[in-house]
């Protein structure tokens, strides 16, 4: 720790057995990652927090808390930022510090119901504050970020899938029909007379762990089709109309055919999500944003027009 303070104390926040506990690698603004301590919905969180003063310096306060809090912070007509979780604790009643001082801090089974989220437009953080009160000066302030994971049971969402369709989209092509079935989801990509494939996958609902398992079954070619392209695209949308913010970011996309297909061709599909940066699907969370996941087909003709089918996919974190 610097010898050299700009405050005339310096806080430090110390989380129980965080040396230990699993810790979440998180981009940061600034493109760099972050590692931070894993909690769960429901976790108590505690640690200690340390004052430390100048040596032979004297601190007077107003007073010494702690406080647990959420926030969601969105960026689509001006920076705003809105807590879901408070909890405050007094630390120290007002007084004087003469020599650095150790207080101890304990939130009990915390109810912590939205997953963290590090986004384009949204951020939701979950993070312990510190704060020493002053009188003649500003208030000193310290925080530790703390990442949340959310885990559903698989068994949970098989139960949901059974009962669910996948709502998806169409470009370029007047006739679309999806549907659920017993063996999984199939989407039609069709041009009347020219194009007519099917693409059929195991199921709507994944684990972030999971493999997407599936098929695409060419039954009329007429097209010149050059290539073929599966592509995993998150959205992100902040706010509502009419000043709602939406980005889109390709996570990965790979060729999965190169020349033309001929009718009756089968191209099978294998795709481990375990090895990408994705994220749970997030709807409306606290009425401030949703971030969602899409399988999108693309194929390009020999002129380089783009025919194109997304559905949505909606992931989880398994424990």
């Amino acid at each position: 720790m610097s010898l050299f303070f700009k405050t005339p104390l310096e806080i430090e926040i110390r989380l129980e057995n965080e040396e230990s506990r699993k810790h979440a690698e998180v981009k940061n603004p600034h493109g760099r990652l972050d590692k931070l301590p894993i909690y769960m919905d429901g976790e108590t969180v505690k640690g200690t927090i340390t004052l430390f003063t100048k040596e032979g310096k004297r601190v007077e306060h107003q007073g010494v808390k702690v406080q647990l809090l959420g926030t969601i912070e969105t960026n689509n007509d001006g920076l705003s930022s809105s807590n879901f979780l408070s909890l405050a604790t007094e630390l120290a009643a007002p007084g004087q510090l003469v020599h650095s001082e150790s207080y101890p801090f304990e939130f009990r089974n915390v109810e912590k119901q939205y997953e963290s989220y590090r986004g384009k437009n949204a951020r939701l953080r979950y993070y312990v504050k510190v704060t020493v009160l002053r009188k003649s000066n500003a208030e000193i302030n310290r925080e530790k970020e703390l990442w949340v994971y959310q885990y559903t049971s698989t068994l949970a969402h098989e139960k949901v899938n059974k009962h669910n369709t996948v709502p998806s989209s169409m470009q370029a092509a007047p006739k679309q029909k999806d549907s659920t079935t017993t063996n999984g989801v199939k989407m039609d990509v069709g041009i009347e007379d020219c194009l007519h494939i099917e693409f059929e996958y195991s199921k709507s609902r994944f684990s972030l762990r999971d493999v997407i398992i599936g098929r695409i079954y060419f039954l009329l070619v007429r097209l010149k089709i050059k290539h073929m392209e599966l592509s995993l695209i998150r959205r992100e949308t902040v706010g509502s109309s009419p000043k709602q913010i939406t980005d889109s970011e390709t996570v990965v996309r790979f060729e999965i055919m190169d020349g033309a297909p001929v009718k009756g061709e089968t191209i099978p599909i294998r795709l481990f999500l375990s090895g990408f940066d994705l994220t749970p699907t997030y709807k409306d969370v606290n009425k401030k944003f949703s971030v969602r996941t899409y399988l999108s087909l693309v194929l390009i003709d020999e002129d380089a027009r783009r025919y194109f089918k997304q559905s949505e996919i909606l992931l989880y974190r398994d424990a």
